[in-house]
């Protein structure tokens, strides 16, 4: 019972979040999704409903490399590879989507690295 009102109310906090975010400008939307073991993001385009470039721990070659994917660690090299490869397909700005996550802990050190890699938020 409790986990279900838990996850009721994050889906009403993202609902709330993306009305507020109405992305007047048309960028595209960095959205992330973490669970205890993985981290993942995303990076749509709204208009035509296509991902323009992802990223996670469940890749191959980050699975060998890292002792655990649901880290800060895991997180920092997510939103490194995240902002590579929206900087190799000429993305430089984005709307973050947290997906009612607290903007905390691995959010936060993922949204950090790819500012520093080259996103704009």
């Amino acid at each position: 019972m409790l986990k279900e009102k838990r996850l009721h109310e994050r889906r009403k906090e993202r609902l709330r979040y993306k009305l507020r975010l109405s992305n007047k400008a048309g960028r595209p939307r960095l959205c992330i999704h973490r669970t205890n073991m993985h981290m993942y993001a995303q990076i749509v385009d709204d208009k035509t409903g296509s991902v323009l470039a992802m990223a996670s721990t469940m890749e191959k070659d980050l699975k060998d490399h890292l002792k655990n994917g649901g880290n800060k660690a895991a997180a920092e090299i997510i939103g490194k590879r995240i902002a590579e490869k929206a900087t190799q397909k000429g993305i430089k700005q984005v709307v973050f989507d947290r997906s009612g996550f607290l903007f905390h802990g691995r959010v936060k050190a993922l949204a950090d690295q790819a500012k520093q890699h080259g996103l704009e938020f």
